[in-house]
C-alpha cells in the first residue's frame, strides 16, 4: 500500500501489483461508485499473470482513501471532499503521471469500470496521448438521454430482492458487496449532489491527437448505460474523437459488474487476448 497527496492535501491510498516476470505493460485500475480497488482482486490476479503491473487506487472518499480522509466515519464514504469531482479527476490524472514516471517506456493500459470508466472518458479526452489502449467496462454514452436517470434496481425489484440485483446475476456477489466494510449502497446523486452529478456528462472530444484503441465491455442487462448507450459511445469515438480501433463486446445476460458475473473467466478472457493484439511482448 502506498499513497499520494493530491492538491487539496487528501491522501489517496493505491496499490501496486507487479507483474509476473518481464513487464509488458502498465495498468491504470480505476473502480466504480461506492466501491474500492479492492473489490478487483481476480482481475488484478489474471493481469498480473499476464505480465502486466497494476496500479489500482481508491478513489477520493472511497476505500481506504475514503476511511482515512473522513476520519473513519463509514457514514461518509462515496462523499468526494473539497474541490468535488473535478478535484477527483484532477487525482486520477496525477496517479497516471505517477505510474507514467514509475514505469518509462511501458505501454500504459487504462481500465475504468462504471464511474471509473466515466473518469476514464474524461482522462481519454483531456490527456489522450498518455495511454496505449484504453478498456472501459459497464460504461455509459454520458450524456441525459443515454445516462439512465432511474433507480438501477427497478427491473430487478420484487418481494425478495435485496436492491443489489443490478450488480450481477450472482447473489453471493450481493451478500459480499453489503457485507464489505469500505463499501456504500447510497446512490450518485446524494453522493456527489446535483452539480458533481451534471459535471460528468461530457461526449468524446473531437478530434484526438492521438488514435487510441478502446474497448468497450458491457452486459446485455446492465441497467446504468447498456448495449444502446454503449454503442452510441463507440459510435460517438468514431464519428466525433476520429478513432479507428473501437470494439464493443456485449455478454449476454450479464448485469453491471461483468468482471464479477458468472461468466467472468470468459470476461478476463476476452480482454486478455484483446490486449494480446494491442499490446506488444517486452523485448
Amino acid at each position: 500500500m502506498a499513497e499520494f497527496i493530491d492538491a487539496h492535501g487528501i491522501a489517496i491510498v493505491y496499490d501496486v501489483h507487479p507483474a509476473k516476470g518481464v513487464a509488458r505493460g502498465v495498468v491504470q485500475l480505476a473502480h466504480g461508485l461506492g466501491e474500492h480497488a479492492g473489490r478487483y482482486g481476480a482481475l488484478i490476479s489474471a493481469l498480473t499473470a499476464a505480465g502486466y503491473t497494476v496500479y489500482a487506487d481508491d478513489h477520493r472518499g472511497h476505500g481506504r482513501t475514503g476511511m482515512k480522509q473522513h476520519n473513519g466515519n463509514v457514514d461518509k464514504l462515496g462523499t468526494l471532499g473539497p474541490g468535488g469531482l473535478r478535484a477527483t479527476q484532477a487525482a486520477v490524472w496525477q496517479f497516471t503521471q505517477l505510474i507514467k514516471a514509475e514505469n518509462p517506456g511501458l505501454p500504459l493500459i487504462l481500465i475504468g469500470h462504471s464511474w471509473g470508466s466515466f473518469l476514464s472518458q474524461w482522462l481519454l479526452n483531456h490527456h489522450a496521448d498518455a495511454f496505449d489502449a484504453v478498456v472501459l467496462s459497464g460504461s455509459a454514452r454520458l450524456s441525459p438521454t443515454t445516462l439512465s436517470p432511474l433507480p438501477l434496481n427497478r427491473a430487478f425489484d420484487g418481494p425478495t430482492a435485496t436492491g443489489l440485483e443490478w450488480l450481477s446475476t450472482d447473489p453471493e456477489i450481493w451478500a459480499e458487496f453489503r457485507a464489505d466494510p469500505l463499501t456504500t449502497e447510497k446512490p450518485l446523486l446524494k453522493l456527489f449532489g446535483l452539480a458533481d452529478a451534471m459535471r460528468l456528462y461530457e461526449l468524446p472530444a473531437k478530434h484526438l491527437p492521438r488514435d487510441v484503441p478502446v474497448l468497450l465491455m458491457v452486459g446485455s442487462n446492465d441497467p446504468v448505460g447498456g448495449p444502446v448507450s454503449v454503442h452510441k459511445l463507440a459510435k460517438a469515438y468514431r464519428e466525433r474523437s476520429g478513432l479507428t480501433d473501437v470494439t464493443t463486446l456485449v455478454y449476454p445476460d450479464d448485469r453491471h459488474e461483468i468482471f464479477n458475473e458468472k461468466d467472468q473467466e470468459r470476461v478476463r478472457a476476452d480482454l486478455l487476448a484483446w490486449l494480446d493484439r494491442h499490446i506488444q511482448p517486452a523485448g
